[in-house]
């Protein structure tokens, strides 16, 4: 509220008082004054807080509603999960148990950035080239992305791929297991998971850039176990 201090003097009624437009705002008086008043030793108080909206509380509910939160995480056990093979087999999680799993997830067969299209290569070309090591290990490999079964069985016959790849079509799994996408969001990212034999996660790895170095982070673990 603001209060104004006068002398005794009559004041001509000059000085319109102008209501805020918001009827829920504070109710404030603004005296308006040309530079040139003769009028002095007016006091003008303020009240003593004013409310502001802030948009931090915006801000960090729409950076909540865009954050990924992953769903499976080291030490934990993932639930079973039956999808189809290239081969049109349906292929039970659970099926492994009593062995180590690899479960790494690409982006798709055919990707339309050559850059991704290479990275998917080089990922599959390294787990195939090393899938000896892997069978030595004990453990068993699986791929899986949201492509069908016809495209998986084309995508292993061309870069002849001797482990399974299971079709996660409308991405379900992977966003069960909260896989997140790449760094600019615009394709499905690339996530590597070792489940022990006992079937819990003993590493999640991720890179977007290097990805023959989710192979060499992966058998380091098996070597471990």
């Amino acid at each position: 509220m603001v209060s104004v201090s006068l002398p005794k003097h009559s004041l001509p009624s000059l000085l319109p008082t102008h209501k805020p437009r918001n009827p829920s705002s504070q109710n404030l008086q603004i005296l308006s004054m040309s530079s040139q008043s003769q009028f002095h030793g007016l006091k003008f108080s303020q009240p003593s807080s004013l409310s502001i909206p802030s948009s931090s509380s915006s801000s960090s509910s729409s950076l909540a509603k865009t954050t990924i939160f992953a769903k499976v995480n080291k030490g934990q056990v993932p639930s079973s999960f039956t999808l189809k093979d290239q081969d049109g087999k349906t292929v039970s999680l659970s099926e492994f148990k009593g062995k180590p799993v690899v479960v790494y997830f690409y982006p798709a067969d055919e990707s339309p950035s050559c850059t991704k299209q290479r990275e998917v290569f080089l990922q599959a070309c390294a787990f195939r080239d090393s899938y000896e090591k892997f069978k030595r290990a004990g453990a068993e490999v699986i791929g899986i992305s949201g492509d069908d079964p016809t495209s998986h069985k084309e995508f292993a016959k061309k870069n002849r791929l001797p482990f399974t790849l299971l079709s996660d079509e409308g991405n379900k799994i992977r966003k069960e297991w909260g896989v997140p996408a790449d760094l600019f969001g615009t394709l499905p990212g690339r996530q590597t998971y070792v489940l022990d034999k006992k079937g819990m996660v003993q590493l999640i790895y991720n890179n977007q850039f290097q990805p023959e170095k989710h192979i060499d982070e992966t058998l380091k673990l098996l070597q471990s176990l």
